[in-house]
């Protein structure tokens, strides 16, 4: 067996190291290849050339190397009846979490106000609120989102997510359908977006959601830069009603020199860094799903690619 690596940053050594490790027998080969096409039983890729993986006519499987697919849903000719296996591992997810409890506290304990104070050399107190008089929102429950969620329980954090179909989870209000997001909205201090990116959910970071929120509410994307209308953003932090901003995702990466995030007092940013894959932990959900297909068990975490995530 033989398996394809693409990554999007220098990390193919990385991969193929760690793949030797957990699964000896599997032959690994990084991107470009120039061997035979026909050799590569498997892909693991991270933003491949458009076409690129119909050229291999024997795929059994492709692996997204991060959580979303959307860079693979895009591809016209993604070659079809291949399933397409989004990244879930524990590693990734507790990257996110961290992520996300870190965002969410710097809104709640107004970090990046006094980050602007110290740059005025200014000494000023502001009041704080307690963890239980706000509510923290996920838009996106998947296991990503629904493990940030509830790991932000421990400060004693009202938590509540919107999905686009019904859930229940403990300790979490959930909501779901556009009448569930109004009423989802108007309850949030901080909302985080967690949501793959489809068709329905670009720019669902706009004008009308956050004149929902109460004001002075906090944004966190850390989905994907088309969940986020920028212009809105700016609009909505200008006016006093949002009263701050994290995000780690882009329209455009890396962020243009000249983009008003960049000096932007309210905004806080990072660059897509929100959760990295880790090769030495997220082999292992590789190689586990590879050996589930080779002995005729169903993989795990296969993506509907009709409905984009």
């Amino acid at each position: 067996m033989a398996l394809l690596i693409k990554t999007d940053i220098e990390r193919g050594n990385a991969w193929a190291e760690a793949l030797a490790s957990a699964y000896p027998e599997l032959k690994t080969h990084t991107w470009p290849y120039k061997g035979d096409p026909a050799a590569i039983d498997y892909a693991l890729v991270w933003m491949p050339p458009e076409g690129e993986l119909k050229s291999y006519p024997n795929l059994k499987a492709i692996f997204s190397i991060g959580a979303g697919i959307d860079h693979l849903a895009s591809d016209p000719d993604l070659p079809e009846g291949v399933p397409v296996v989004r990244m879930v591992e524990p590693g990734l997810t507790a990257g996110m979490s961290e992520y996300v409890a870190l965002a969410a506290l710097n809104h709640h304990r107004f970090i990046q106000d006094y980050a602007n104070q110290r740059r005025e050399k200014r000494w000023e107190e502001i009041p704080q609120i307690a963890a239980s008089a706000r509510q923290i929102g996920m838009l996106g429950l998947g296991v990503l989102g629904r493990a940030a969620l509830e790991s932000l329980g421990t400060f004693g954090f009202k938590l509540a997510g919107w999905s686009r179909t019904p859930k229940s989870i403990t300790g979490i209000s959930c909501y779901h359908g556009e009448e569930g997001l109004r009423e989802f909205l108007a309850e949030t201090d901080i909302l985080v977006c967690l949501l793959p990116l489809t068709p329905e959910t670009e720019g669902i970071l706009n004008r009308d959601v956050f004149a929902q929120l109460p004001q002075g509410a906090a944004v966190i994307n850390v989905g994907r830069g088309g969940h986020l209308v920028e212009e809105d953003l700016l609009e909505a932090l200008d006016s006093g009603q949002l009263g701050g901003a994290t995000l780690d995702v882009f329209h455009e990466e890396p962020l243009p020199k000249n983009h008003p995030f960049w000096t932007h007092p309210k905004v806080f940013m990072t660059p897509h860094i929100a959760s990295m894959t880790i090769p030495e932990t997220a082999c292992q959900a590789v190689v586990a799903n590879i050996h589930r297909l080779e002995a005729g068990e169903p993989l795990r975490h296969v993506r509907d690619m009709t409905r984009g995530y």
